[in-house]
């Protein structure tokens, strides 16, 4: 049980009627609440939403606050200020005044910061601190009106040599308001990536998507990601810039081994942050298999940070991995299957 989740248990005396749980943790907390107490959770995250919806959870995906009778929310903070803004907006939208909203989160994870962002909505008070890890309630004064996703969205421009790609990015997505570099570093190398079915791994606000699609109007590509959010975002981000919808398939993914078979391409600025931790297992499992979901003679294309140990994952699976550049910090990296004879 993690520590957040302990949090909630003690103060559980709080909770009453149905209850919503944003961003909950992956254990058993649901189990140990209190008989009036209807619990359901909303997360974005695919990997958690698969993972309770087998524990028999009675659990929403999704970028928008569950259609759903609400008494109580219960936020687990995220990483993102800007997210934790607009979970608490669209969720005192939803609320009617007297209700209660609680933050929880740990120090480390910014909780301090978070219930300060809850006071135009309220009085806060602390209700718990043990572990590192706190408790917070408010009462909510007065409700907001729903705002639509895209006024969300922050906006960009990102020069190719195709002429500018606007790109469209919701609250909590990586690189939210500007290019990171290493998708700056990756850009020029995409021209060279084979054309028809590529997919698109962590695809984040999906500048590579685009681009790709703006490259060649065949290509077909596949927009892979774990957020919610983040999949909306690039789905966004071909609509501001007028390309073809049935250019683009939105999956949502745990990691590679959802991806489709029989692929032409794989290209990745691959994700290693849940939250606010470190977890390369999604990139690493992408370097180990990923030639499972190739055609003969397809293709992988990464660009990830120097001292991360991918060239060698790749080579064990592939063979050979070629460092097609080594620029500020990152390697763009670059394998084929062997073509049948």
């Amino acid at each position: 049980m993690e520590a957040r989740s302990e949090v909630v248990i003690r103060q559980q005396h709080h909770l009453s009627g149905q209850v919503l749980f944003i961003n909950a943790p992956q254990d058993d907390l649901l189990n140990h609440l209190d008989a009036e107490i209807q619990p359901s959770i909303w997360t974005w995250n695919y990997s958690d939403y698969q993972n309770l919806s087998a524990s028999h959870q009675q659990v929403h995906f999704g970028v928008q606050v569950p259609d759903q009778p609400i008494d109580q929310v219960v936020i687990f903070v995220p990483k993102s200020k800007e997210l934790l803004n607009y979970l608490l907006h669209e969720v005192a939208a939803k609320l009617s005044v007297g209700s209660a909203i609680f933050l929880v989160g740990e120090k480390k994870g910014g909780i301090e910061r978070a219930a300060k962002q809850m006071q135009p909505y309220g009085k806060t008070l602390k209700l718990d601190s043990a572990r590192h890890c706190q408790m917070w309630q408010m009462v909510l004064e007065h409700t907001t009106t729903s705002k639509p996703l895209e006024n969300w969205a922050q906006h960009y421009a990102v020069e190719t040599p195709l002429g500018a790609i606007e790109i469209c990015a919701l609250p909590g997505v990586f690189s939210q308001n500007h290019l990171d570099v290493g998708t700056a570093v990756f850009l020029p190398y995409l021209q060279k990536v084979t054309s028809g079915k590529i997919a698109d791994f962590g695809c984040g606000a999906g500048v590579i998507s685009a681009y790709l699609a703006k490259l060649n109007p065949k290509n077909r590509i596949f927009a892979l990601d774990v957020d919610a959010f983040a999949l909306e975002s690039t789905r966004m981000t071909f609509a501001h810039n007028q390309l073809s919808p049935e250019q683009l398939e939105i999956k949502a993914v745990n990691g590679i081994e959802d991806a489709p078979l029989f692929l032409h391409a794989i290209v990745s600025n691959p994700p290693f942050h849940q939250g606010i931790h470190t977890d390369y297992n999604a990139s690493e499992s992408l370097c180990k298999t990923a030639r499972k979901h190739l055609k003969s003679g397809g293709e992988l294309w990464i660009v990830a940070n120097r001292f991360l140990n991918y060239p060698t994952l790749i080579e064990q699976s592939f063979g050979r991995c070629e460092t097609k550049a080594d620029q500020q910090g990152f390697k763009v990296l670059f394998s084929s299957t062997q073509k049948k004879s």
